[in-house]
Parts: C-alpha cells; structure tokens; sequence
C-alpha cells in the first residue's frame, strides 16, 4: 500500500465518521430526518468502500458485496410492511450484535497472541454482540407474535441469571490471563454459549408492553459490541460509529424510561408486569358508550380542534393515511388538527412518526405530548386511534395501577373523546382502560381504517 492510498483511506474514515455525526444530528428533528439517513447512508457506503480498499480486496470483489447487500436491503425494505418494521429493527441489532460477536472469534484464530487490550476487546465483542443477537431474536419472536408477548418467568430466574454473569467473568478472566493455554478457545467457547443464554434470559422475562426500552437498549448493545470489534481489527470509523450507536441508544433508552416514569432496571426485571399481576383489574366499573360514524361525523363536523392520537391498533389496521384524509377535511371545515405523539406509542421508538410521515402529515402540526397535555381541555374532539396505555387515565387516578405515575396523554379531559377501537380489550401491559367507560368518551368499535373511510364518506356526502 503507498502512502498516497494510506492518506486516501484515513481521508475516507474520517469523511465517514463527520457524515454519521451529521446524519444522527439531522435525525433529532422530524423535518430532515430523512436527509439524515441518506447522509448516514452515504457515510457507511464511503466506509465500507474503504474498508474494503484497505484489506487489499479488488474492485469487482468490492462492486460484487455492495450490489449483493444493496440487494438485500432494497428487497428487505419494499417488502417490509409498517406493522411489522419493530420486529425488522429489532432483527438487524441482532445481526449487527452477531458480526461483531464472529469478528472477535474470527480475529482469536488468526492471531491467537495478541495484545491484552485486543484479548479484552475480543471478550467484550463476543460477550456483548452475543447478548444482543439472541435477545434481539426473543424481542424479535414477541414483536411479530411468533412467541408470547406475555413476560415469562420460572423459579430462581434472578439467582440463575446471576450465576451466567459471573461465570461469564470468571472465564473472561481465564481466557485474556493466558490466551494461548490450551483451555484458552474452550473458554471462548463457553462464553460464546453463555452469552447467547442470557441474552434470552434477559429478555423473555420483559412484557410487550416495555418493548421501545428494549429495542433501543439491544441497539446500543450492538452499538457497543461493533466499537470493542474496532478496536479488535484498528479500524476508526467502527469505533467511532460503534461507539455514536451505543451512545444513541442508552440516550434513547433513558428518554423511553422516562416516558414511562420507570427506571431501567424496572424495565429489565419485569417490574410491571408483576405489579399486573398483583394489583387486578377490578377498578374499571361502568359500560363503555357506543356511536357509529354517522354519528361520529356530526361530532367532529362541530369541532374548532381535534386531537388525533394514535397507537399500534393504527399501525394494525394500516389507518395513516385514512388519518391525514380525515384530518385535511377537518382543516378545510376551518378545525385546528394536531396529532399527539407518546414517546412510547407503538412497538418501537418513533413508530407513530414513521408512519403519519409516511402519509405526509406535516411536520408542524405533529404535538409532544408535554406540549400537547395543558391545552387538551380546551380540545373540541380528541381522537384516540388504537391506542390504550398511553392515554389510561389510571395513571393519574388509581394508585394501585401497575402504571400509575406513568406520564400519559390526557385524552379523558377533552370535551369529547372517540376511542376507535376492535374492541374493549387491554393494551400490551395488560391494564384495563378507565377512559372507554368515561362520560365524555364514545367508543366507535371496529376496523380503524374502515371507520376512518366511513367517516370520509359522511363528510363528503354532505
């Protein structure tokens, strides 16, 4: 390599590195989210051309990999559907976690005598990325219901979990003390296995419910695994992406335990699920009141604001854009619209943005919900579309709740509340819903989307 093509590879890393930065920056606000991607993008193409430069592959090796994981991608992404895109993040951190995991075990048998601080990173790598890959895969399993989604729990689960870790370190310590001994790969070996066990072990035990936390945290996993495997094979830009994913994601994962008034290790231990079972759901008392989209109509052709909140059910039914046509023709009978977005609405973080983007519902018209919360009583009509724990008021009211002090949209204190809804059933967390039965809510029971064309319908027929 001369030293022209040296200064052209460490030009492309950190050309690449400025372009994650940027394109993580451009994300925080809705508006250039997607440039931001692109920018990411095209930063990740630019490292892996160089990457590959680097280990002296030729070209049409190079054009050959992108065009067959350019392949992939395309057909993974235009077959995607909405509904199912948590479980297709969740799988990626899982794979990103398995790359790392198989460049450490790959870079051991190459050059068994390495440095301590490699040893180390290669420990890290594999402990870490195997964690992520078989938790990714139950959070995968509950997300698209292949699995329960339901927390599972057995005797001893804590002390068990607690034995895995420490025998993790123990072998950790043994294997980075002497990594040419001859017990040194079994040692590999066993922390292999052991991390892919906890990774299972420390998912399955987290209810649906607590799913956004749980995605978020597996991406930062393999955010981390990724920079330790950089420091395995000295290559900058996977430290510093590595290092701006698991950055990114704990950032995130706290924002999602806030939104939940939870701490982590709540989240982690199953700590609303237990209270579920423990607290019952016999505080919700009254019958819920039904109305149909013609009735629905004259409600809403009344109101000056309407709040629309959505939930999963929206995503579900595939309502978005049957949303945003109700909500055109509400503009157009001179109502204010806003759309009230719960950090944790939905299966994964951001779901109710991707998808009310999706149907080009502008930017500035989608409402935090701190924003949104002091002037919902003020609020003609608010709209709840397939949401449920997000907007249960009992974690105002009941303190026996497993979710009380969860922060939530106060839906119940609009002048009028429509519920669309299948049915009465619970959300994820399994927590009756006081809101279905309140005096000011009506419940208009059914499809969504179909409920939404129904009320189309009735405004463009009169």
């Amino acid at each position: 390599m001369t030293d022209y093509t040296a200064v052209l590879i460490d030009f492309g890393y950190i050309l690449a590195s400025m372009l994650f930065i940027i394109g993580i920056k451009m994300l925080g606000r809705p508006e250039r989210a997607r440039r931001g991607n692109m920018v990411s993008a095209l930063g990740m193409l630019i490292a892996v051309v160089v990457a590959l430069l680097e280990c002296c592959l030729s070209f049409s090796l190079v054009i050959g990999g992108m065009v067959v994981g350019a392949l992939i991608g395309v057909i993974a992404a235009r077959t995607i559907k909405m509904t199912s895109m948590p479980q297709m993040v969740a799988i990626l951190n899982g794979f990103g976690g398995l790359a790392s995991l198989l460049v450490g075990w790959e870079n051991y048998h190459s050059s068994p005598d390495g440095n301590s601080f490699v040893i180390f990173a290669i420990v890290l790598a594999v402990l870490i990325g195997g964690v992520a890959f078989s938790g990714s895969v139950v959070a995968y399993g509950k997300l698209a219901e292949r699995i329960s989604g339901r927390p599972i729990f057995f005797k001893g689960q804590k002390v068990v979990n607690a034995a895995i870790i420490a025998a993790i370190l123990i072998c950790g310590v043994l294997f980075a003390w002497s990594p040419t001994a001859t017990y040194a790969y079994p040692l590999l070996i066993i922390i292999i296995g052991l991390s892919l066990f906890l990774g299972v072990l420390g998912v399955i035990p987290i209810g649906g419910a607590d799913m956004p936390v749980v995605i978020a945290l597996l991406n930062s996993y393999s955010g981390l695994a990724a920079s330790a495997a950089g420091f395995i094979i000295l290559n900058n830009v996977l430290i510093v992406a590595g290092a701006l994913v698991g950055a990114s994601g704990l950032i995130l994962t706290g924002i999602m335990c806030k939104a939940m008034n939870r701490s982590l290790a709540n989240v982690l231990f199953g700590g609303l699920q237990t209270a579920v079972s423990k607290a019952g759901t016999d505080q919700v008392q009254g019958e819920p009141s039904p109305i149909s989209p013609a009735d629905a109509y004259f409600v809403l052709e009344a109101a000056r604001s309407v709040v629309f909140v959505p939930g999963y059910g929206m995503a579900v039914a595939q309502a978005q854009h049957a949303v945003k046509e109700i909500g055109d023709i509400l503009e157009e009978n001179g109502a204010e619209v806003r759309y009230a977005i719960h950090p944790v609405a939905g299966r994964m973080p951001g779901h109710m943005n991707v998808l009310l983007a999706e149907a080009n519902v502008p930017y500035e018209q989608l409402a935090e919900m701190d924003d949104v919360n002091p002037i919902m009583d003020s609020v003609d009509v608010c709209v709840v579309i397939g949401a449920n724990d997000v907007v249960n008021p009992a974690a105002r009211e009941i303190e026996s709740s497993p979710i009380y002090g969860m922060p939530v949209i106060n839906a119940d204190q609009a002048k009028t509340v429509i519920v669309l809804k299948r049915s009465m059933a619970a959300g994820f967390a399994g927590v009756d819903n006081p809101l279905f039965v309140k005096p000011n809510t009506r419940m208009l029971f059914g499809d969504a989307k179909a409920s939404l064309q129904q009320l189309v319908s009735e405004f463009k027929e009169s």
